[in-house]
C-alpha cells in the first residue's frame, strides 16, 4: 500500500516505511541512551504485531522508552500504574448509569489507547492482569455481555521490578505465554552514563526542545501496517525454518541433545514460541535492512522470546542454572540446517 507522498516521489512503499523505521530507531537511541537493545525490542514488538514484558530495576528508561516512542508514533499513549486494589474496571472500562434517561453507556478504560504502559504488573492482583491479557490476546475485552473491539494498533509493554516481590502477584506461566517478548534491561556502560548526565543537565537548563518542535519523525499507523506486511513477506529459506523448529523442538525433548539439557528442562516452549521466533527473526532482519532471515536473526532473538516459555526443574536451580544458560545451550548444540 503506498502513502500519497511516496507516489508522489516514485518511492516503493518498501523503502519508504524502512527508512522511517530507521529514523525513529536513531532517534530513540539518542534519548534513550545506552538501552539500544530495548529500543530494537521495542519497535520489533510493533512489527511483529506482540507485546513486551520488561524486567528492570527502577530507573532504566522503560518507561522513558515507550514515552518517547508514543511522542513519535500516529496514536494515544497512556500509562497505568499498577497496584493491589487495582479493579479490572479501572483498565478495561465500566457500563455507567445515567438517571436522567434510566440508561447505561459504556464508558472506555485505558486499555483503548494504541500504546499502553502496564506499569509494575505484577503488582496487581490476577483479575486484573488476566483482563489486561485477554485484551493482548484476542484485540477485544468484554465487560457484561457486551464485546468491544480495541484499536487495530495496539501495542502493551508491561514492566515487573526484579528487586522487590514483596505484595506482588506473579504471572502465571499460561500468562506470560502471551507475551511475545520477556526483555531483562540491563544497566547502562559507562560512557552511556556520561552521556545520560549531560542530557540530563542540558533538560535542566531547558536546552532540549520539545519533541513536537524538533522536527521529530512522525510514524503513521499507515507505515505501520505496510512494514508489517514487509516483514511478514520477508524471505525465509527452508533450512532457516528448520532450524528454528528444531530448536523449539529441543526445548521440548531436550533428551536428544544431552542428560543435562533433560535434567535442567521440565516444560519447553509452546508454539506460541514458534510463531514469536518466527516473527521476531523476521523483524529483525527487516530492521537490519536484510532481504532474508538468517540463522543469526533466529539467535539473537531466541533469549527475548523464549526465556518465558521454558521452565526449569528444581535440579537445575539447584546447580545454579538459569533459563538463558539453557536457551544457549540449546542454540550451540542444535545444528544449523
Amino acid at each position: 500500500m503506498y502513502t500519497e507522498t511516496a507516489r508522489q516521489l516514485g518511492e516503493s512503499p518498501a523503502h519508504t516505511a524502512r527508512d522511517a523505521f530507521l529514523k525513529l530507531r536513531s532517534e530513540l537511541e539518542a534519548c534513550v541512551i545506552g538501552q539500544q537493545a530495548l529500543v530494537e525490542r521495542l519497535l520489533m514488538a510493533l512489527l511483529a504485531d506482540g507485546h513486551l514484558l520488561v524486567e528492570g530495576a527502577p530507573g532504566l528508561a522503560k518507561t522513558t522508552a515507550v514515552k518517547e516512542l508514543a511522542e513519535r508514533l500516529d496514536g494515544d499513549f497512556h500509562r497505568l500504574q499498577f497496584t493491589p486494589d487495582l479493579l479490572p474496571g479501572d483498565l478495561t472500562g465500566t457500563d455507567v448509569y445515567h438517571p436522567q434517561d434510566g440508561a447505561f453507556s459504556f464508558q472506555p478504560g485505558p486499555v483503548f489507547h494504541n500504546l499502553v504502559l502496564a506499569d509494575e504488573i505484577n503488582r496487581a492482583p490476577a483479575k486484573v492482569q488476566s483482563a489486561l491479557l485477554e485484551a493482548m490476546g484476542e484485540q477485544q475485552i468484554t465487560v457484561g455481555q457486551t464485546t468491544y473491539p480495541l484499536p487495530r494498533l495496539f501495542l502493551v509493554m508491561a514492566t515487573q521490578n526484579p528487586i522487590e516481590q514483596e505484595g506482588t502477584y506473579p504471572l502465571p506461566e499460561a500468562q506470560l505465554d502471551r507475551f511475545l517478548m520477556h526483555v531483562r534491561v540491563e544497566y547502562p556502560q559507562a560512557d552511556s552514563e556520561k552521556q545520560i548526565l549531560a542530557l540530563a543537565r542540558r533538560r535542566a537548563r531547558q536546552e532540549v526542545v520539545e519533541t513536537a518542535a524538533a522536527g521529530a519523525t512522525l510514524l503513521t499507523q499507515e507505515q505501520v501496517f505496510d512494514a508489517r506486511q514487509q516483514v511478514l513477506d520477508l524471505y525465509m529459506a527452508p533450512a532457516v525454518e528448520e532450524y528454528l523448529v528444531q530448536l523449539l523442538l529441543a526445548s521440548r525433548k531436550p533428551a536428544a541433545y544431552g542428560e543435562d539439557l533433560a535434567r535442567w528442562v521440565n516444560y519447553g516452549a509452546s508454539p506460541r514460541g514458534t510463531i514469536a521466533l518466527d516473527r521476531c527473526a523476521r523483524a529483525r532482519a527487516w530492521l537490519r535492512g536484510g532481504d532474508y532471515v538468517s540463522p543469526e536473526d533466529v539467535q539473537s532473538v531466541a533469549f527475548d522470546t523464549l526465556r518465558h516459555r521454558i521452565l526449569l526443574s528444581f535440579e537445575a536451580e539447584a546447580e545454579g542454572v538459569d533459563v538463558d544458560h539453557v536457551i544457549q545451550e540449546l542454540i550451540q548444540r542444535v545444528p544449523v540446517s
